[in-house]
Order: C-alpha cells, then sequence, then structure tokens
C-alpha cells in the first residue's frame, strides 16, 4: 500500500504561497530550489503526484510549461499527476495529467492503482492534503521551514491536526531549511 505524504516548505510563520498564490518566496530563500539529495532520494520512491489546481497553475504559468513541456519530465519525471480542481485547467501537452474534482476518496482507488505501489506526493496545497487527512489517507507531513515570513498567504494545512493525530518522527537541518516529518494517524472527527 503506497504511502501519501504532504511535503512540501512553508514560511517560518506557516504560509505556502503568498495571497496572489506566488511561490516566489521559496525560490528567493537559499536552497529553495530543491535540489538536495535526500529530496532526489524522496522523489525516487514517488509513483504519481497530487497537486490542488492554485498549485498547478502557478507552476505551469511561472515555467511556461504549455510553450515548454520539455521542462516538466526535469522537475518531475514521467510521473502520473492528479490535479484537483474544480475549473478548467491548461495541459502541458506529452505530460499524464489527469483531471479530478470533488470528494478525495472517489479519486483514490485510481491513485493508488497509478502509484504502482511506490508512495503518493501531496505536492500542494494545504486544503488539499488536508482533504487527504480528514479522509484518513495522509500518512505523513514532511514539511522544510524556511527562513522567510510572509504578511499573508495561504496556510500549511488549514486544519485542526491535534497531538493525537501528528507524531513526530524526524527533524533535520537541510541548508537554511529545517525539516520536520510527522507521522499522520487516524481520520478527523466527523
Amino acid at each position: 500500500m503506497p504511502r501519501v505524504i504532504f511535503y512540501t516548505a512553508t514560511t517560518l510563520n506557516g504560509f505556502l504561497a503568498d495571497e496572489h498564490d506566488s511561490l516566489e518566496w521559496l525560490f528567493a530563500a537559499p536552497g529553495g530550489e530543491g535540489g538536495d539529495a535526500d529530496f532526489q532520494e524522496f522523489l525516487a520512491g514517488i509513483g504519481v503526484l497530487v497537486q490542488g489546481s492554485s498549485t498547478y497553475r502557478w507552476v505551469v504559468e511561472h515555467e511556461d510549461l504549455v510553450a515548454h513541456p520539455e521542462k516538466w519530465p526535469s522537475y518531475y519525471g514521467d510521473r502520473p499527476t492528479w490535479v484537483f480542481s474544480s475549473r478548467a485547467q491548461p495541459v502541458v501537452p506529452g505530460v499524464d495529467i489527469r483531471f479530478a474534482s470533488g470528494d478525495v476518496r472517489e479519486a483514490w482507488p485510481r491513485i493508488r492503482e497509478a502509484a504502482g505501489g511506490r508512495d503518493v506526493w501531496i505536492v500542494g496545497g494545504g486544503d488539499l492534503a488536508g482533504q487527504f487527512a480528514d479522509a484518513g489517507l495522509l500518512d505523513e507531513i514532511r514539511v522544510s521551514v524556511a527562513p522567510a515570513t510572509l504578511r499573508s498567504g495561504k496556510p500549511l494545512l488549514p486544519r485542526a491536526l491535534g497531538a493525537d493525530r501528528l507524531e513526530l518522527t524526524a527533524v533535520r537541518k537541510a541548508g537554511a531549511f529545517a525539516e520536520l516529518t510527522y507521522r499522520v494517524t487516524g481520520a478527523a472527527d466527523e
């Protein structure tokens, strides 16, 4: 059974993106490009990527991926990518992108099958990771805390997850970042 891992970066004060859904703050941080060896090892174990619509659209627009789809494999390889969105999104030519909407539990069997026994990476955003947590499908949160703050923006994880559901399993220094890894247990109380 693949694990579902929310692996992301956040500002020191808990934002994933600024108020315009931009990740520019991350790429301005030293080491914010995701090139460290531990990240490459993590990526090697990933079978499927899952993204929310804001993350997907920002990456596609920022990297001009519709015009330059050859860039996609250098970031994500040839892994299938599921994008959860309730609105039409641009399509990167030649890339295995699958669109879904609604409850993550409905798409989960297809995501799990596409992962081929490897892990599932929730690339972003926090609300999508929260939906996986609510469904009891989120196994791990791996967050790199950047040496940056923002005045406002998209929160890391807009959910209440207490110590009864989160167990700290690792802490490491990754350049200028502090990486925290938590095991997530159970589903949200309904």
